[in-house]
């Protein structure tokens, strides 16, 4: 079998991508990382991978990643492309060998997979506890996590979620607030490239810490897990090397005690699918984030979510069931695709002093 094109489909805010053979048998999947730049670096890929055989997923990966390695652009853009690829390659071989992508890493360890979604508000919370889920996020905020208690009780995960906004002196003082109301982790309190700072937040918080959605590899995570100054890694699937790279880095989580919950952000579903495989096979798996409910949340307002993927499965009291179909078990409407091209939004304009604040407009401890 040889890979004969790779198409490129953006749509919306995602970036689908599907890879052809000359046995008929093709595969889809999700980049992304600024889709519409890193469209030029699946092209790029393109014309690397024409006439190899993709069944060897670990070789391609590499060939794909010290491509852009050696030019300097591994990060969000080419990790973005290889991201696509690499989980179109998996769906072409679980196609193949007729099996889902759970099985060729290695099985499932459960059939379905907890989810979580975005809160801020008491009648969010409620609406989610009365849909069945068990955890959710919100504003990290200590106002925002004691409202939510109150409304829902502390049968529920609610995580915090500070976008990497805080100096580590405001996120220790936010987290020793709120620690009362048993945050379940304390998301990128402050930027995540910045060891000393997360290791100066962990030392004084008992809050665990999570971090990962702005990484590109393993290797970004390595620092921060050898130290133990997180809890919970979060990989965004589309970034960070697809399938390869996230069973990777997962496997190192586990070694050492470090649970996963991968980020999906700004993912479609291609990519919530590709999660959904992943996740079915990782004891150190706790919850996937999903959109549902909360219209502030990115890509919960894209009415079309279901319609340009085939096979999408939904929710069910806080849940999403494996699916047992071949290969990643979810397909591209090609002509809805078309319908719905890709949105350049135009970039926020921060003022320089708001960017380096030590308290960002929605710090509030509720004094």
């Amino acid at each position: 079998m040889q890979i004969t094109d790779i198409k490129i489909f953006l749509v919306g805010r995602w970036q689908f991508v599907k890879v052809e053979t000359d046995e008929g048998i093709y595969g889809v999947g999700e980049g992304g990382g600024w889709p519409y730049v890193s469209k030029t670096a699946v092209e790029i890929l393109k014309r690397k991978l024409i006439g190899e055989n993709p069944f060897e997923i670990e070789r391609l990966w590499y060939k794909m990643y010290r491509h852009f390695w050696g030019h300097g652009v591994v990060g969000a853009v080419g990790g973005g492309a290889i991201s696509g690829i690499d989980m179109a390659l998996w769906d072409i071989k679980g196609k193949a060998l007729k099996v889902p992508v759970y099985e060729l890493l290695g099985g499932k360890v459960r059939d379905k997979i907890r989810v979580y979604g975005h809160a801020s508000t008491p009648e969010a919370a409620r609406w989610f506890v009365d849909h069945g889920y068990t955890a959710f996020k919100c504003r990290a905020s200590v106002k925002v996590i004691k409202e939510l208690r109150e409304a829902v009780g502390y049968d529920v995960d609610i995580g915090l979620h500070a976008h990497g906004d805080f100096t580590p002196s405001a996120a220790i003082r936010i987290a020793r607030e709120a620690e009362k109301y048993e945050p379940a982790f304390f998301e990128e309190p402050v930027p995540p490239e910045n060891i000393e700072a997360m290791a100066k937040v962990a030392a004084h918080s008992d809050i665990p810490l999570a971090t990962g959605e702005r990484f590109f590899n393993k290797w970004c995570f390595t620092e921060l897990m050898n130290r133990q100054i997180i809890d919970i890694v979060q990989p965004e699937i589309t970034r960070i090397g697809g399938i390869t790279e996230q069973v990777k880095l997962s496997r190192m989580a586990e070694a050492h005690y470090i649970k996963v919950a991968p980020h999906d952000g700004s993912a479609g579903p291609i990519a919530e699918a590709a999660n959904i495989q992943v996740c079915a096979n990782l004891p150190n798996f706790i919850y996937l984030e999903h959109h549902a409910y909360d219209p502030s949340a990115p890509n919960a307002d894209v009415p079309y979510r279901n319609k340009v993927a085939i096979g999408v499965i939904p929710d069910k009291d806080g849940y999403i069931e494996v699916p047992d179909t071949p290969g990643l078990g979810i397909d591209i409407n090609e002509e809805e695709c078309l319908k719905h091209p890709y949105e350049f939004r135009p970039s926020e304009e921060i003022p320089l002093e708001d960017v380096f604040t030590a308290k960002p407009t929605w710090l509030d401890l509720g004094e």
